[in-house]
């Protein structure tokens, strides 16, 4: 007898076509019986998202690779893994001290931070989270830094700090080439920013130039920027006025913090000249942003420098997060690119191994559907191994793959949502939500289905669905430990902590337990190792580098 198959409605044309196979139709199966045997199907499809021992062994391998590459001077400038140098020499000992402002940009949105630290491992904190719109995130290098100065001196303000001026680490978490503490050029964009006019420039100059043009703004016309300000008085919003002193010329330095509207009388120190002057000009400087920027970093340098300020045995550092990257101790021998001072044994090594992979190191674990991923982003080709780990793209490739298992009637009964079939909807958060379901129940499963318009889901597909977030997530711990322990493995330290940052690995149930047990699979036999959570790492750990800084001059 010929064989049936159910073949799914073709989908709009404007939905992204995702490769299926077509599945014979069982007549004779029970309704329970049909369920038990798609679950098969859906176990035997995603096998290619499940990494074999041997594949680990092959990627630690590659990994090593790659990471000598972009250590060694002759092969730097053509490696995936970049190794930056971060010129990061000393860890924190617990006995810094100060006041410290710290920027975290590395995502969707950024911080702005002021930490004091008491010595002894003390320390008080103060931040405020910014948005940026996507417009900056795709605009202009100056657009963007324009908006970070202008949160900066919001910050600055609102905790009376404009009168200070004071150490800031810099956060950044991008591809950095760096030629000092302080010197950092933009290597390439990644996690959704595409920003002109930025690449291969000195990002800590870019800030500087662009809390320059808030401090500067020149001679202006006094009538047309105040008309409060008339007839031999300053008046301001404060509902004071400023008297009139005729042994001062016109060109005074008169403070203004953002506008007149939000300073403190006592700003208005200065005086304007006698009457008189009917069209009266002043320089006016605005004085809102003070700071010495002394160190740029990346946010894995500042999870290694917080943890370490904790546990001195940490020695790596990584993210899993909206990216995903790794930093570590390394041996300044090994460091050929750094032509500085060798007498301090160490420094931190910025891996960048997000591009791992960029030269096919990683086809022989890559997916259609990883490939789908890449095709339709904004960096095609690029940050491979960060695409098949972080959150930025772990919600997607979970949808991709229900797409194509709803296309081959696997789910749903075949029939999908226009949210489902929609790019972009399948948060990682919902990986997360439905992998936290106790055993055997379904509330989060349902509740984000019933988000996606997939309420019809029948329990078998709810098993299915979790089995789908199990392969994917798995697969990301998988391929972060094999990360993980090739660097332990390369330091040859007995004993090493790894601190850990990000969404991904903080909010999942399960990725920390995926990487204790994996790791311990893959490290040299007699290390012993333990992952330790940053405590704000991205921003404490820019006050601790500036501080350390400091420490050291």
């Amino acid at each position: 007898m010929a064989s049936s198959y159910w073949v799914a409605p073709s989908l709009a044309a404007n939905r992204e076509s995702v490769p299926c196979r077509l599945v014979p139709s069982p007549p004779s199966y029970t309704s329970r019986s049909l369920s038990l045997h798609l679950g098969v199907l859906i176990r035997e499809e995603c096998q290619e998202l499940v990494l074999s021992d041997g594949q680990v062994l092959e990627i630690m391998k590659r990994l090593l690779t790659e990471l000598n590459r972009g250590l060694s001077k002759a092969t730097h400038d053509t490696a995936d893994v970049k190794c930056f140098t971060t010129f990061v020499q000393d860890l924190p000992n617990g006995t810094e001290k100060g006041k410290f402002l710290a920027l975290d940009l590395g995502g969707t949105n950024f911080r702005v931070l002021i930490i004091e630290l008491g010595g002894e491992h003390h320390f008080d904190m103060k931040s405020k989270i910014y948005a940026i719109p996507q417009k900056i995130m795709l605009g202009s290098g100056k657009q963007l830094f324009d908006h970070i100065a202008e949160c900066l001196a919001n910050f600055m303000i609102e905790h009376d700090l404009s009168s200070e001026r004071l150490p800031l680490g810099f956060t950044f978490s991008f591809p950095l080439s760096q030629r000092g503490l302080t010197k950092g050029y933009l290597v390439q964009w990644t996690k959704g920013f595409d920003c002109s006019d930025c690449i291969n420039e000195d990002v800590v100059q870019m800030l500087k130039d662009a809390i320059a043009r808030r401090n500067e703004l020149g001679r202006l016309n006094i009538d047309e920027m105040n008309p409060h300000l008339c007839g031999g008085r300053v008046e301001n919003y404060l509902d004071k006025t400023t008297p009139i002193s005729p042994e001062r010329d016109s060109n005074l330095d008169l403070p203004v913090l953002g506008s007149l509207a939000q300073h403190k009388t006592s700003a208005l120190a200065n005086y304007a000249t006698e009457a008189g002057h009917s069209n009266l000009r002043i320089d006016v400087d605005k004085i809102d942003v003070k700071i010495d920027v002394c160190a740029i970093l990346n946010d894995t340098t500042g999870t290694l420098m917080s943890c370490a300020w904790k546990n001195f045995n940490c020695r790596i550092g990584i993210i899993v997060g909206t990216g995903s990257n790794a930093c570590y101790v390394e041996k300044v021998e090994n460091v050929e690119l750094f032509e500085g001072d060798k007498s301090k044994p160490y420094m931190v090594i910025n891996t960048e191994w997000g591009a791992f992979g960029d030269n096919g190191a990683l086809e022989i674990v890559r997916t259609q559907y990883d490939r789908e991923i890449d095709s339709h982003s904004i960096n095609a080709g690029k940050q491979l191994h960060e695409k098949m780990i972080s959150g930025m793209y772990m919600g997607e490739l979970v949808r991709l793959v229900l797409v194509k298992f709803t296309k081959s009637n696997l789910l749903f009964g075949g029939k999908g949502s226009d949210m489902l079939f929609e790019r972009g909807t399948f948060f990682t958060k919902f990986v997360s939500e439905i992998e936290s379901d106790k055993r055997g129940t379904f509330t989060g499963c349902r509740q984000v289905l019933d988000e996606l318009g997939l309420s019809h889901a029948t329990d078998q597909d709810c098993v299915n669905v979790r089995y789908v977030c199990e392969c994917v997530s798995r697969r990301a711990a998988h391929l972060v430990s094999a990360g993980v322990a090739t660097l332990i493995n390369k330091m040859g330290q007995l004993s090493v902590t790894v601190g850990v940052d990000g969404s991904v690995y903080r909010f999942h149930p399960y990725f920390h337990d995926l990487m204790v047990e994996k790791i311990s699979e893959l490290v040299t036999p007699g290390i012993k190792f333990d992952l330790m959570l940053s405590e704000d790492g991205s921003g404490r750990g820019a006050a601790l580098v500036a501080a350390v800084a400091c420490r050291d001059r």
